[in-house]
């Protein structure tokens, strides 16, 4: 364990500072100042000895968080990366893009703040980097197999980094011009860097794993094709599809769907040419949808000099602290200020759009809204308390339904779900022989760590079916469900 007294020691949960806001929305870079080693040690000496650490179930990936915690708290950085990376193939992207279920799991959560495990997970890899200790496992002989990783989210690369590892030749396919997924183009640099993506990637190469952006398959490559071509195929596309808001005025223009405004702000930040892109400056911006897609949109649009900044939400404000009904060591729905939010900007709920309002020119100028009401369990408007917010950039952060499907079942007969996801076994084999699917397209919308464990697992699963057995770890089913997450 770490420290023996030092949750006694130490009762207050200590983070590094944000950058100020007036000059973190000038940039694009992390909104994070570099922690101090020193508090980073104090709090990883609050872990306590307690017998039963919850916080391995509230990870799906079983991290061995009280492990790392006693190698941070005694200055053993080396070790402490090597039992993180044992259960863990990115901690630089959970430990930034991760919303932390071993915290709320976290059994000094009880009484004081829980454990920052968080914020030790991400400066552990951090340090290694910098340090060079990330090096490059190549695998010690080749297995003759082949595998197709279709996907380069986290899922894909999880999968990819584990089958290249266990010998086989692993080639991950993207549409996209680079690798990454959504990791690359639906996450804002002021979360995460790009340059985290690139470190991960140089290592990957180095290991073997072989990358091919810029081919989408299903268009330049068969789903049928691609199953002759390889002995296995990983299907890990993501939940891609975006949830709609079918209303009057939907068609108009200045009303996107999120991920179309991020996608082109990436590509922007990244140096790239975006004809007529999305943007928030110099306009009255809506976001609709709570969530963190909806928090990216805020922090992009103050960036990109947005006159206001409105958040609509359809649902109730979430209580402040953990409810009743989510006791320890459940993950509880809290209302939650993050960075983006600090930044400017009204957040509403129990806010129902009504219609959207345009001009002549067929351009929006306007959402009514209407207070949500609660009717037989659906949320409805409420007659007579319609009003109208003005809006020149409504953005939709709803959600997703589920992964892209008609190439999928046309090219291939993999069958869904009755929820729109690829079904599969609990080995994560799709309705086709040799054809595996995980993390979101599988899963149907969830978080980074879920489809970082789900790569892990789906790559036993297919060492597994080429090899007739496998020492990769496995460490999820598709049924598992983690503390307080509901199954998808």
């Amino acid at each position: 364990m770490a420290d023996p007294k030092g949750f006694l020691k130490v009762t207050e949960r200590e983070l590094p500072a944000r950058r100020p806001v007036p000059v973190r929305i000038m940039d694009w870079k992390e909104v994070y100042e570099a922690g101090d080693q020193a508090v980073l040690r104090r709090q990883a000496g609050r872990c306590m000895d307690c017998g039963i650490p919850f916080c391995h179930k509230g990870c799906p990936l079983g991290n061995l968080i009280p492990e790392w915690n006693d190698l941070t708290w005694r200055g053993e950085g080396r070790a402490a990366i090597e039992r993180l990376h044992a259960t863990n193939n990115f901690p630089e992207f959970t430990g930034r893009l991760c919303p932390a279920p071993c915290e709320s799991a976290c059994v000094l959560g009880i009484n004081q703040p829980a454990v920052t495990i968080k914020q030790i997970e991400v400066s552990t890899i951090d340090e290694a980097f910098a340090h060079g200790w990330v090096e490059p496992q190549p695998p010690g002989r080749l297995t003759g197999k082949t595998v197709a990783v279709v996907g380069s989210g986290p899922a894909g690369l999880a999968a990819a980094q584990q089958l290249t590892r266990a010998g086989h030749t692993v080639a991950v396919f993207e549409r996209d011009d680079r690798i990454g997924g959504l990791l690359r183009y639906g996450i804002p640099d002021f979360k995460m860097e790009k340059r985290h993506i690139e470190s991960r990637l140089r290592q990957m190469q180095d290991e073997g794993t072989r990358f091919r952006a810029g081919v989408e398959i299903g268009v330049d490559i068969s789903w049928s094709d691609l199953r002759t071509r390889y002995d296995a195929v990983v299907i890990a596309t993501g939940s891609t599809v975006p949830r709609e808001l079918a209303l009057p005025g939907r068609d108009l223009a200045g009303v996107h769907f999120a991920m179309e405004y991020l996608v082109e702000s990436n590509h922007a930040i990244a140096g790239d040419g975006v004809v007529n892109q999305i943007t928030a400056e110099g306009k009255h911006v809506i976001v609709i949808g709570g969530g963190d897609t909806g928090a990216d949109c805020i922090g992009t649009a103050h960036r990109q000099g947005a006159l206001s900044v409105t958040n609509l939400a359809i649902g109730k404000m979430p209580p402040s602290s953990r409810p009743d009904h989510q006791p320890w060591p459940m993950m509880p729905a809290v209302f939650e200020v993050q960075s983006a939010h600090e930044e400017g900007g009204e957040r509403s709920y129990l806010a129902s759009t009504v219609e959207f309002l345009g001009t002549d020119a067929g351009e929006v100028r306007a959402l009514r809204v209407a207070e949500t009401e609660f009717v037989d369990g659906r949320r409805v408007p409420k007659s007579g308390t319609e009003r109208e917010i003005p809006a020149d950039l409504v953005l939709i952060a709803m959600g997703f339904t589920g992964p892209e499907r008609d190439l999928i079942e046309e090219q291939i007969g993999a069958q869904f779900t009755g929820r729109g996801n690829v079904e599969r076994a609990d080995d994560y084999q799709t309705t086709v022989p040799g054809v595996f699917v995980a993390g979101d397209a599988g899963r149907g919308q969830s978080l980074i760590v879920w489809a970082i464990a789900e790569g892990r697992a789906v790559a036993a699963g297919v060492d597994r079916y080429l090899m007739g057995e496998s020492s990769l770890p496995s460490p999820v089913r598709p049924t598992d469900v983690a503390i307080g997450l509901q199954p998808a």
